[in-house]
């Protein structure tokens, strides 16, 4: 539980703040999702926190909140051929410029990420999400939406576990992909999957 939210001293300066996070910078398949969330000023709920603190069905439950309680909010979806044309911090960076600059507000928290060219007042905050209501917000907004994707994809490619691991190298993951080969959602830039398409071309 955050108790003493950034934005509380923020909010007597700035009229709006928009908080940004990501989720899957790390997973070697499935795309990366950042999201950013504008609350009305005070604003403040007992169960948002970082999203890896959350269970599963928390979770769940706060994505419907947030966006019900939400004065703006943005989800964007990185495919795995932009993070690999960009790189993921490129990509990530890139993306959260895009949301703050479309976020109607006064001042911008990202989650330690900086945004060389965006002409508001921001602050790049390390563990923010642990520390901002509106980057929690946002981390939550992000995790659900990628989770349900790698769901989808779980359906669809079945025998490589992606319902439990996400799409993160684990030991299961990284079995299946040699036994199955790459995926059109594997990162080809992300090494396990590099060095398989290495081989495969030898």
């Amino acid at each position: 539980m955050i108790e003493q939210p950034l934005e509380k001293e923020l909010w007597r300066t700035y009229d709006s703040i928009v908080g940004i996070d990501e989720a899957g910078r790390g997973p070697i398949a499935g795309p990366l999702v950042v999201a950013g969330c504008v609350f009305e000023k005070g604003y403040w709920h007992p169960d948002i926190d970082d999203s890896k603190k959350l269970t599963e069905k928390k979770r769940e439950q706060l994505f419907q909140v947030i966006q019900e309680d939400a004065l703006w909010f943005s989800i964007v979806v990185i495919s795995e051929k932009e993070i690999d044309q960009k790189n993921i911090y490129k990509a990530t960076q890139d993306a959260m410029l895009t949301i703050a600059q479309s976020a109607d507000c006064a001042y911008c928290l990202t989650d330690a990420m900086k945004l060389p060219g965006y002409l508001k007042p921001y602050e790049a905050i390390i563990k923010g999400d642990s520390k901002s209501v509106s980057i929690a917000a946002a981390s939550i907004l992000a995790k659900v939406t990628r989770d349900h994707i790698m769901m989808e994809l779980d359906q669809k490619y079945p025998e490589y576990g992606f319902k439990k691991h996400k799409g993160y190298p684990t030991k299961a993951h990284l079995e299946a992909l040699e036994k199955y080969g790459v995926l059109p959602c594997h990162r080809k830039s992300y090494g396990p999957v590099k060095e398989k398409l290495e081989i495969k071309l030898f």
